[in-house]
């Protein structure tokens, strides 16, 4: 499976990491490292997680890291990172539509 990040997840995973290098630059770059790390895995185990709650939708995935969450959908040949984010904050729809 290939994996591709969108536009939005990439700055979203940027914005966190840069909030924790604000107090701590390693623990920033390892969280960075650790959520490519798990979407890694989704190249042997493309239905690794679960369907988002707020879908319903079987192909919108997520896979969990600490208090983040990593949304994806899940296609034919490919896997499509949408989103990532902190899981108290709302999902908006516009960031799950695939």
């Amino acid at each position: 499976m290939k994996i591709v990040w969108s536009s939005i997840a990439i700055d979203r995973a940027g914005t966190i990491a840069e909030y924790i290098a604000s107090d701590n630059p390693a623990a920033a770059q390892n969280w960075l490292n650790a959520v490519f790390a798990k979407v890694e895995i989704l190249k042997t185990s493309s239905q690794s997680g679960r369907v988002v709650p707020e879908t319903g939708r079987e192909e919108i995935r997520e896979i969990l890291y600490g208090n983040y969450r990593i949304i994806n959908h899940l296609g034919e040949r490919k896997i499509s990172v949408l989103t990532v984010r902190h899981g108290s904050q709302i999902l908006p729809a516009e960031e799950v539509s695939a």
